[in-house]
C-alpha cells in the first residue's frame, strides 16, 4: 500500500490567495484596483480577478505586492467554470467539456464553481461532474453562497467524486460580489516562489489546503501515518469514501494511521473551529502496490 502525500516536507512557505473575485467589469463591488487594494489590505499573497465571460486586464494596475493571476469565470450557457491562468479568452460554450479542453490547450486549469448553489442545490449536476474530464477540482467552499440560495459547502459532491475514483482537488474561494464577500474563503498554497508559475504548479499538484477561517499549522506524512495540527481547531475528523468518518479527535491535533487493509481510496482531514469555520486538506490517495 502506498499513501500519496500531496504536501511538501521541505519547509516551503505558505501563500494565501483567492481565485474567484469580481470587479465592476462584471458584477463586483468595485473597480479592479479597488478589489486588489481590499485583498492587499488583508495580507493576501495572490489573487485572480475572474469577471464573468471577460478577461480583466491587470498589467497596468498596482498589484500592491500581490501575485496577480489572469482569469475568467466562464458563465453563459451552463455551469460556471473558473479559467485559472487565462493567457487568452476562452468564450462560453454550452458544451462545458469543450470549455475545459480549451482551457487546457491555453495552459490553464479549470475549477468547477459552487456545485450546490441555487434553490435546487444543483448548479452543477453530479452526473456532469462525473462525466467531464480534465478539470482540476471543485469549490468545496464558495463564500457568496453563504447569503444566496443553496449551500456554500460542497464536500458531499467531492466525497462522491473521490470515492468513484476521480482524483480532484478541493478549493475555497470568496466569489466576491460585494464588499462583505472579501476575505471569507481562501487557499493556502505551498509554493517555492511567489510567482504565477510556482503557484499554478502547486495548485495542480494539490499542494494546498482550503479554508474559511481555520489555519493548519502542520501536515506531515510518514508512510501511512498522517499527522495534522491546527491550533484554531476544536475538532479534526478524517473522512474517506462517501464521507465515511474514519477517526475524530476533539482538539487541535490528530495522528491517523491508514490501515494496511484499508478498503477505501483516500483519506482527507477536516479541521473545525468556531462556528462554521473550517479548513480542508487535500486527499491523500491510496494505491495498492
Amino acid at each position: 500500500m502506498v499513501v500519496h502525500n500531496p504536501y511538501s516536507c521541505d519547509g516551503l512557505p505558505w501563500l494565501k490567495g483567492n481565485l474567484h473575485a469580481h470587479t465592476s467589469n462584471s458584477d463586483g463591488p468595485g473597480t479592479p484596483q479597488a478589489v486588489i487594494d481590499a485583498y492587499a489590505a488583508l495580507k493576501y499573497d495572490f489573487l485572480m480577478l475572474s469577471d464573468h465571460d471577460c478577461l480583466t486586464e491587470s498589467e497596468h494596475l498596482d498589484g500592491r505586492g500581490l501575485v496577480l493571476i489572469p482569469g475568467n469565470e466562464v458563465t453563459a450557457g451552463g455551469p460556471h467554470v473558473l479559467h485559472v491562468d487565462a493567457r487568452s479568452f476562452v468564450p462560453p460554450d454550452e458544451d462545458r467539456q469543450a470549455v475545459i479542453d480549451k482551457i487546457a490547450q491555453d495552459g490553464g486549469l479549470s475549477i468547477m464553481c459552487h456545485p450546490n448553489w441555487e434553490s435546487h442545490f444543483n448548479h452543477c449536476p453530479q452526473e456532469k461532474l462525473m462525466a467531464w474530464r480534465g478539470y482540476a477540482g471543485i469549490e468545496v467552499f464558495n463564500g457568496v453562497v453563504t447569503w444566496l440560495e443553496g449551500r456554500a459547502t460542497a464536500t458531499d459532491r467531492w466525497d462522491r467524486l473521490l470515492a468513484e475514483g476521480r482524483r480532484i482537488w478541493g478549493f475555497a474561494n470568496d466569489d466576491c460580489h460585494r464588499e462583505d464577500d472579501v476575505g471569507v474563503g481562501w487557499n493556502m498554497v505551498q509554493a517555492e516562489r511567489g510567482n504565477v508559475a510556482d503557484i499554478l504548479h502547486a495548485l495542480r499538484s494539490g499542494r494546498f489546503y482550503a479554508s474559511n477561517g481555520v489555519t493548519i499549522d502542520r501536515i506531515e506524512a510518514d508512510g501511512n501515518m498522517l499527522t495534522v495540527r491546527a491550533k484554531g481547531a476544536h475538532r479534526i475528523s478524517v473522512f474517506s469514501d462517501y464521507a465515511r468518518r474514519q477517526a475524530v479527535v476533539e482538539g487541535s491535533g490528530i495522528t491517523y494511521t491508514v490501515p494496511e487493509d484499508a478498503d477505501f481510496h483516500y483519506v482527507r482531514f477536516e479541521c473545525a473551529g468556531c462556528g462554521e469555520k473550517k479548513a480542508w486538506t487535500q486527499p491523500f490517495f491510496i494505491d495498492r502496490e
